[in-house]
């Protein structure tokens, strides 16, 4: 298979599961938007509970990464957005954070937000 054929095919997988994940967050799955994970503890927590998971266990780290379809607007007006994290992959619209390794949509947001 043509290295062009595989980056098709891993894109069409990636839009599939993206239309997925919006499909969960909309129809009301539960996560953990907060606390934050701003100090190390709390990002070694959520990176820990995120580590014991297989790796298409898609609803837990959806729920476990606190993830939204819109910005997360923290106490200092701050929007914080997959496209402004530094684990987002704008030509793919992914996320890159190993413990997630998720497709994902610039608006989106999630707790272990990083810039």
């Amino acid at each position: 298979m043509s290295e062009n054929a595989i980056s098709e095919e891993r894109h069409a997988a990636d839009d599939s599961l993206r239309k997925d994940i919006k499909s969960f967050l909309r129809n009301g799955l539960e996560v953990e938007i907060e606390p934050r994970a701003y100090s190390h503890e709390q990002v070694t927590n959520v990176v820990a509970r995120l580590q014991g998971l297989e790796d298409d266990d898609y609803i837990n780290k959806l729920i476990i990464g606190g993830f939204t379809l819109t910005p997360y607007m923290a106490d200092d007006d701050d929007k914080q957005a997959c496209e402004t994290c530094m684990y987002y992959k704008v030509h793919r619209q992914f996320c890159e954070l190993p413990e997630l390794m998720v497709p994902v949509e610039p608006e989106w947001s999630c707790r272990l937000w990083r810039i």
